[in-house]
């Protein structure tokens, strides 16, 4: 017989595993590897639900455990061929056809040069939605360090990606006279 809590703490995890995805992905930069860690994620926090303090926040102690577990497997993978430059996997990627995906590209490999510190911590309260308190409990750490981490990761990641101002986003000015002009009715 299923217990109700059991049903409630079921249906409030699985709430989470987009989250969980998105942050794997960062994390390990590969959507297969990603998937595995959200497996082991939950398969953890099942076999531990009863450590979950009922009431808290059960997507903070879920990534909480995710991040544990990527580290550990991280320790675990010495003897790993690193791609950390992408050198390998760009060999086995194609150009992308539209300016959204150049430009995510581009952010991804700035993100990945960014410190590990920063890095979680800029996804963690940039993509995931945590709060600042909701990150420094995730990571172990102040909140005012999970704020440094943002700002120092915001600026480098600005830097890289030679961001001034707001005219830098989208195309380029001609590319975006071509698409403009082919939209242009011009008399018959």
């Amino acid at each position: 017989m299923v217990r109700e809590d059991d049903t409630t703490f079921k249906r409030d995890m699985l709430k989470t595993v987009p989250s969980l995805r998105a942050f794997a992905v960062s994390l390990c930069g590969h959507q297969d590897l990603a998937d595995d860690l959200v497996q082991d994620t939950i398969m953890k926090a099942w076999a531990k639900q009863e450590s979950f303090a009922e009431g808290t926040n059960i997507k903070a102690w879920l990534f909480t455990i995710l991040r544990n577990e990527f580290y550990s497997q991280m320790r675990k993978s010495g003897r790993e061929i690193q791609d950390s430059d992408n050198v390998f996997t760009e060999r086995l990627s194609t150009h992308p056809a539209q300016y959204g995906a150049m430009d995510l590209r581009d952010f991804r490999k700035a993100l990945n040069k960014l410190p590990d510190d920063q890095r979680e911590a800029i996804i963690l309260v940039g993509a995931s939605g945590f709060s600042y308190e909701e990150a420094a409990a995730i990571c172990e750490c102040a909140i005012g360090t999970i704020k440094s981490r943002i700002a120092r990761a915001r600026g480098k990641l600005q830097e890289l990606l030679d961001i001034q101002g707001e005219i830098d986003f989208g195309p380029d000015s001609n590319s975006a006279a071509v698409v403009s002009s082919a939209f242009v009715t011009r008399p018959a």
